[in-house]
């Protein structure tokens, strides 16, 4: 068992008992000495005569009371040390989970990034070799520019995520029409391949005040995560319209879910849900990170919440433009 213990932790639990091993010894020692004192003084006490009658009961009382000095102090000590081996343990922990997040980040990263370059370097290796007719060359062509789309959509991840951490990244709010960019919505922008296009329901001219980059990264990430999670070819729907004052804008899918336990912590940074269907999927846990920052960022919120019959959806809350409320 404690061969699985980490080292660090190990050491730290056994710096723990020897203080509370020493602290006992300390206590067991001063009540010891109180006692002897006390015994002192009552053995004084009979050998002299003129002692006061109540000068037994007083040492009494003043032993009781260093007793319960003693008690209280390290009743306070031993509980400061339980609150500090508490969050000790739970930072140690913490940080070993980010360490362990980190780790499968980068894993996921160079798998992410080798795939895409070693197929687009396939594609053009097989269009230099062999002749091809038109619309086979279109075909490839187009796959290569779809691999593309999606080492750029992930080192443009990657550098958003950079930016959000050194607190150096500002939105440039103006009044666009959030209808026409969804509307306009590419699919072929996530960089997955034969992803069904998704089922628009778009109520037409809603305006709101964002950053138009942010919110093509927000729709780019939220499709790319619901494609990802869909079994074959498993239709995606995308939905804006106004609710009660409010911009809503919905993506749904019908994949896997996101057990109860797990939808409060997928926008923490490098998380991703823990079940096999998803431990297979290829993804480095940034892209509901971004999301959730970007929406903060335009004063908005965003929930997620099971699809009817299967499936998640993320329904985000933004305010329209002052003069399109």
């Amino acid at each position: 068992m404690l061969r699985n213990i980490p080292r660090p932790l190990l050491i730290f639990y056994i710096l723990v008992i020897y203080v509370l091993l020493q602290f006992a010894w300390w206590s067991w020692m001063l009540f010891d000495l109180n006692g002897q004192i006390y015994q002192l003084r009552l053995d004084l006490l009979e050998v002299n005569p003129r002692a006061e009658s109540g000068a037994a009961v007083e040492l009494e009382n003043i032993l009781r009371q260093k007793r319960t000095m003693i008690w209280g102090e390290g009743l306070v000590f031993l509980l400061f040390l339980a609150l500090g081996m508490i969050q000790t343990r739970k930072s140690y922990k913490r940080e070993n989970r980010v360490i362990h997040q980190q780790k499968n980040f980068l894993l996921s990263v160079t798998h992410e990034l080798k795939s895409p370059v070693a197929a687009v370097k396939l594609y053009l290796q097989t269009l230099a070799k062999r002749d091809f007719e038109k619309k086979q060359q279109q075909e490839l062509i187009g796959r290569a520019i779809q691999e593309n789309e999606r080492l750029d959509q992930l080192v443009e991840n990657i550098l958003l995520a950079t930016r959000i951490d050194n607190h150096v990244f500002l939105i440039q709010p103006e009044r666009i029409n959030l209808s026409k960019q969804v509307r306009r919505f590419n699919i072929d922008s996530v960089g997955i391949a034969n992803s069904p296009v998704p089922t628009l329901t778009v109520q037409p001219d809603i305006y709101v005040v964002a950053d138009f980059q942010a919110i093509d990264s927000i729709l780019k990430n939220l499709v790319e995560n619901a494609v990802k999670y869909s079994p074959g070819s498993a239709q995606v729907a995308l939905s804006l319209y106004k609710d009660d004052g409010s911009v809503i804008l919905e993506v749904s899918d019908q994949g896997v879910g996101i057990p109860d336990e797990e939808k409060k912590r997928i926008f923490s940074k490098f998380y991703r849900s823990g079940n096999e269907e998803t431990r297979r999927t290829k993804g480095t846990g940034l892209g509901l990170y971004i999301v959730d920052y970007l929406v903060r960022q335009h004063h908005g919120t965003i929930e997620i919440s099971d699809n009817i019959p299967k499936g998640s959806t993320f329904t985000i809350r933004l305010k329209p433009a002052p003069d399109d409320e």
